[in-house]
């Protein structure tokens, strides 16, 4: 391991306070790690870590050797950018973390034309409903919706996301059209299951916004199962419009509550505000920004 692996090994395990999870995040054992950071420790002559029964802490030598690293790294993704803007273009993989639907229906189909354009790079998606801690588990990138709550994250806006209220015509034959959002209380919804309970629906009407905590015989944690529930006449759905739209053009789906749809949620790139952006992933990022804006769906508004 040269240096500069050294210094990123070192980053992680000051940024996440754990040896484990940085050994986890990179694929080699913890001893491995425990030893590297010993060894960095040795040839400084310092001590930079304070191992309690807690978790690992900076000292002040590690705080001031962890600011200079972070300096140092910087400064040698600047150099590989720089050199990827002349004689070389970008390379490497960027470790990207996303949920499951959006990626497969709204990235994964337009990314040749990425490849194309950048075949150096390559791209590992970390497929995920959770919320994914990017220095813990080694992302380079998130791709998140809706308000971001993480200071210590950088974050590019990129896109927006509407949401639609939907159903299959041969349920509305069946149980009726609800005209309210009240009207729900009547009808099978199928909810989407977010940290083991159900997502609530948000909407904006006269009195404001409200927020509609959906019942019904059937919910899942995926949304495409849910798109196949509301297909299947099952219930109501209320969901990202991407995941709708094709469907709702196709005939398939018919658009409910149309006046109470909530405001757009913004669709953000997210990366540890300790790092400078790589050109291998700058231009992923970018590429997905050009992507959304042409799309009716995503674009920023």
């Amino acid at each position: 391991m040269d240096r500069i692996d050294v210094m990123r090994l070192f980053i992680r395990v000051a940024e996440s306070g754990n040896f484990s999870k940085v050994a986890r995040a990179t694929g080699v054992t913890q001893p491995t790690v425990s030893k590297v950071v010993a060894g960095l420790e040795a040839k400084l002559g310092a001590q930079l870590l304070r191992r309690t029964s807690r978790g690992l802490s900076l000292t002040d030598a590690g705080q001031i050797f962890y600011e200079s690293a972070i300096d140092i790294v910087e400064r040698v993704d600047a150099l590989e950018s720089s050199v990827g803007q002349g004689d070389a273009a970008p390379s490497g993989v960027v470790r990207v973390a996303l949920s499951p639907a959006f990626g497969r229906m709204e990235i994964v189909p337009h990314l040749p034309a990425f490849f194309e354009r950048y075949p150096g790079v390559s791209i590992d998606f970390h497929v995920s409903q959770r919320y994914v801690n990017l220095v813990e588990e080694g992302m380079d990138l998130a791709i998140r919706v809706g308000p971001l709550s993480d200071s210590a994250m950088m974050a590019r806006r990129i896109g927006s996301m509407s949401y639609l209220t939907v159903a299959a015509p041969s349920y509305l034959a069946r149980s009726g059209t609800p005209a309210t959002v009240a009207d729900l209380r009547q009808h099978h919804c199928i909810a989407f299951m977010a940290r083991d309970a159900p997502r609530p629906w948000e909407f904006t009407d006269a009195t404001g916004d409200v927020k509609f905590f959906p019942q019904g015989p059937l919910r899942s944690n995926d949304a495409e199962y849910v798109r196949a529930a509301v297909l299947a006449g099952l219930g109501i759905g209320h969901n990202a419009a991407w995941l709708y739209a094709r469907d709702v053009a196709a005939g398939r789906l018919a658009p409910l509550l149309a006046d109470c749809a909530p405001e757009p949620f913004p669709i953000h790139a997210v990366w540890p505000g300790s790092r400078r952006l790589a050109g291998k992933t700058r231009v992923l990022v970018d590429y997905l920004a050009e992507l959304f804006a042409a799309s009716p769906l995503l674009k920023v508004r």
